[in-house]
């Protein structure tokens, strides 16, 4: 039997959280086109927790942090890095996972001179 590995897919999701959220829903379906389990606390948790509550928010962000720890890979999309976004990045390097950024569109993003650059 293949084990696959859990992909933490990490975007943003302040400011349009409905249509961020139908894109992390897209990346969630480029994780699994490769083979991997996609992990997506924000899409999850937004179906039960109301990011607008602060406490909510808080929780929700917690036990995201949590799913990282199960994670074998954290894939980070669009060429913005919000504050959460970073917060979780850091946290995937201080656990050793690899990372992975992509566009909007998939599409990997290479480093050039210490920026990202599609």
């Amino acid at each position: 039997m293949r084990k696959r590995p859990f992909i933490y897919v990490c975007s943003p999701l302040r400011g349009d959280i409905e249509g961020n959220i139908g894109k992390a829903i897209r990346y969630c379906r480029f994780v699994y086109t490769k083979g991997s389990i996609p992990l997506a606390p924000h899409v999850i948790f937004t179906t039960f927790l109301d990011n607008n509550i602060p406490e909510e928010r808080k929780v929700g962000i917690e036990m995201g942090l949590d799913l990282l720890l199960k994670c074998n890979e954290l894939w980070a999309f669009g060429k913005r890095i919000s504050e959460e976004m970073a917060e979780k990045i850091k946290m995937a390097e201080a656990l050793g996972l690899k990372i992975k950024r992509f566009n909007e569109r998939c599409e990997p993003l290479e480093v050039v001179d210490g920026e990202f650059k599609s």
